[in-house]
This record gives C-alpha cells, sequence and structure tokens, in this order.
C-alpha cells in the first residue's frame, strides 16, 4: 500500500472516552474536531485504520452485534463528513486473558500490515493514552502521535518514565491531522 497509512485509537481519541465505557452508539460522541480530522486525512488520500481495544465484549457488557452497530453507525457519520476508515481491527479480550491484540501489543497493527501490505514505515499511530503509542512504537510506525483529548495528559507522565515518548503531542486530532499532512506538503504517499 502506497498511501499514507493513519492507524487510530478510537475511545478518546475520536470520541469522548468513559470509564464505564461506551456501550452503544447512543453513548457516541464525536470529539471536536475529530470528524473533520478524518475528513481531511481522507481527502488528501489517507489510508485511516481504527485501532481498537473493546474488552467491554469480553466482560460481557457488550455484545459484539452491538459493537458492530456502534461502527456501523460511526463509519456513517464519518463518511458523511467525507472520511473513510479502509478497516477497523478490535480487540475484545479482557486484559488478563493475555491475547496478543490488546495494546500496547501490537497485534492489530500486524494483522492489518498483513491484511494491506502495509509499509509501516511510513505509517502513524495517533492515540490518547500509553498504551497506544507503545504499540505504534512496537509495530515499527514511522510516527507515534499522542493526542492530549482523553487520557493524553497523563499518558504523557506515564511514556517519560517509560522513555518511550511520542514523536509529536497534539491538543486533539485535527491538530494532528494538519501536522501529519504538512510534514508530507499536503500528499499521502511519502
Amino acid at each position: 500500500m502506497s498511501n499514507k497509512v493513519i492507524f487510530l485509537d478510537r475511545d478518546g481519541t475520536i470520541n469522548r472516552d468513559s470509564a464505564s465505557y461506551i456501550k452503544n452508539w447512543n453513548e457516541f460522541e464525536f470529539l471536536p474536531g475529530s470528524l473533520e480530522a478524518l475528513a481531511l486525512l481522507s481527502r488528501h488520500g489517507c489510508a485511516l485504520i481504527l485501532i481498537t481495544n473493546q474488552s467491554s465484549v469480553g466482560r460481557g457488557m457488550v455484545p459484539p452485534t452491538v459493537l458492530e452497530h456502534t461502527h456501523r453507525s460511526m463509519c456513517t457519520a464519518v463518511e458523511a463528513a467525507g472520511g473513510h476508515f479502509l478497516d477497523i481491527f478490535v480487540c475484545p479480550h479482557r486484559p488478563e486473558e493475555a491475547c496478543a491484540c490488546r495494546k500496547p501489543k501490537p497485534g492489530l497493527i500486524l494483522q492489518a500490515q498483513r491484511r494491506y501490505n502495509i509499509d509501516l514505515a511510513n505509517s502513524v499511530m495517533i492515540g490518547d493514552s500509553a498504551r497506544d503509542i507503545l504499540c505504534g512504537q512496537q509495530a515499527g510506525c514511522a510516527t507515534t502521535i499522542l493526542v492530549r483529548t482523553g487520557n493524553g495528559l497523563s499518558a504523557e507522565q506515564t511514556l517519560a518514565g517509560q522513555n518511550a515518548l511520542p514523536d509529536l503531542v497534539t491538543t486533539d486530532l485535527l491538530e494532528a491531522a494538519r501536522i501529519i499532512l504538512a510534514m508530507n506538503g499536503g500528499r499521502s504517499n511519502g
């Protein structure tokens, strides 16, 4: 895949996170500027792939069909705004299951790499938590961007303590999108 691939976390990056989990579409609320950011990246040819831990499924709080409905509704809203997700990769497991796909492990990104023949040296991981950044780093993404929405502020401290700082820290997804496009002269392939 020659276009720049942008891996994105969901909760806290695209939509408001919740300590009690996002259990259905009615609880899903886009963060300010996130729809515009997704549309901007899509318009410039970036391939957007959602990489999300959703342990609420493994905990029995959210049936897989409800999660699928939430993601279909999210994609519909993103497309109405001019954006497009190439794919969505979900880890439904609880943390104690120690699977290979739960961030910070890079399993979801590696699945996407195999499916779409992605050059990770030309990819970006954007998220609001330490596990998002660590996932991107372990997968070999060229750039990791921490957004200060969601858990971003505490994640900065955690990552500093682990000597695993992201390449960039931005206020939100829209600022991250603008920086990515500026770094590439407005083009997606770098």
